[in-house]
């Protein structure tokens, strides 16, 4: 075990506090540090790509267990990768290997574990249409098993294994085109960029391509010496408004800025607004609160919430804070964090 690592090191918004930390390469090694740590009663943090995470600055207690098993093993239809694996770096190993289906998830930060934990999803896809089966370690019994997406109870953004620790993901699998052809285009910019009508599919390695040009542009794919990138990516999820108060929402979207158009999409128990833009017509522009301040908007894109530099995460939760009021106050909408917190509360 290492003590006293900066877990700033090891997240994507550069914050955090010191930890002792035991790196797991395997997942045999992963399956006994927890059963160990378990059995003593310590408390532990899993943490792999770090970047879905705002840890505070304090010490972290107990022990942070680094996943950092990353095989990947392919079979004829699909791809069945260890939780710690580079999740972009699987990306790009499926459409190397001739296989579409997970392209549109291309330049997203973070493990392949994290994925069926957040439904992860981008540009028309997430993950529970590709998902085959999760293997997991029980916490309470010690024993691993294979689940299915039936059991994970996936939504947008979240999963039953999102707000608990009852369980570890040791490894996903992942249904895989063997064409090479991606998955139905259904984000509009995306498939205007490939000439695609919707529905219709291109070339993995096209739309892997397109898709990480998209991502660049607005600052979402990692790139050390772009402060734009130190991030969580998008902070805020878009909110679904109950069906019984879209027409509030609306009316308050009228009043404050005399507008009738403003994107929305269908959602299964209401009406999807875009956080995006409830943040930037509440006042947070692109760069808030200005060049000077330690953590701003990323000057590319107003969903995500950026480390200058030398931001702390008290920084982070300062300014996460006033934009959720900002947008409540005006249009009554509560905007929910994406990324995880560890020892504070946004």
């Amino acid at each position: 075990m290492r003590p006293a690592v900066p877990l700033a090191e090891l997240t994507t918004l550069r914050v955090g506090g010191p930890a002792t930390v035991a790196d797991c390469a395997t997942t045999a090694s992963l399956v006994a540090t927890v059963r160990a740590l378990d059995a003593a009663g310590v408390p532990l943090l899993l943490l792999a790509g770090g970047s879905n995470l705002l840890v505070s600055d304090d010490p972290v207690p107990g022990v942070v267990v680094r996943v950092a098993s990353d095989g990947v093993e392919f079979g004829a239809d699909g791809v069945t990768v260890e939780a710690g694996a580079n999740w972009d770096s699987v990306v790009a190993k499926t459409v190397a290997a001739g296989f579409g289906g997970l392209e549109c998830l291309s330049g997203i930060p973070g493990s392949a574990g994290a994925t069926p934990v957040q439904n992860v999803g981008a540009y028309g896809v997430e993950v529970a249409q590709l998902l085959r089966r999760v293997r997991l370690l029980d916490r309470a019994s010690g024993q691993t098993h294979w689940v299915g997406p039936a059991d994970l109870a996936l939504g947008y953004r979240t999963s039953r294994l999102k707000y608990t620790d009852d369980a570890v993901v040791l490894a996903v699998e992942f249904a895989l085109d063997p064409s090479g052809m991606s998955a139905p285009l259904r984000y509009g910019e995306l498939a205007r960029i490939l000439g695609a009508g919707d529905g219709e599919s291109r070339p993995a390695a096209a739309v892997r391509e397109a898709v990480l040009g998209l991502r660049a542009g607005k600052g979402m794919v990692l790139d050390p010496a772009d402060h734009d990138t130190w991030s969580a990516g998008s902070f805020f999820t878009n909110p679904v408004v109950p069906a019984d108060a879209v027409d509030r929402v609306r009316a308050a979207i009228r009043d404050h800025l005399g507008e009738t158009a403003f994107p929305t999409y269908p959602a299964p128990d209401g009406v999807k607004f875009s956080a995006g833009w409830l943040i930037e017509h509440a006042g947070f522009g692109k760069g808030f609160p200005g060049p000077d301040a330690a953590a701003r908007l990323s000057t590319k894109h107003t969903l995500a919430l950026t480390n200058r530099g030398e931001a702390r995460a008290s920084d982070i939760v300062a300014l996460a804070r006033v934009v959720r009021d900002g947008v409540a106050e005006r249009f009554g909408v509560v905007l929910v964090p994406e990324p995880v917190t560890v020892g504070t509360r946004i």
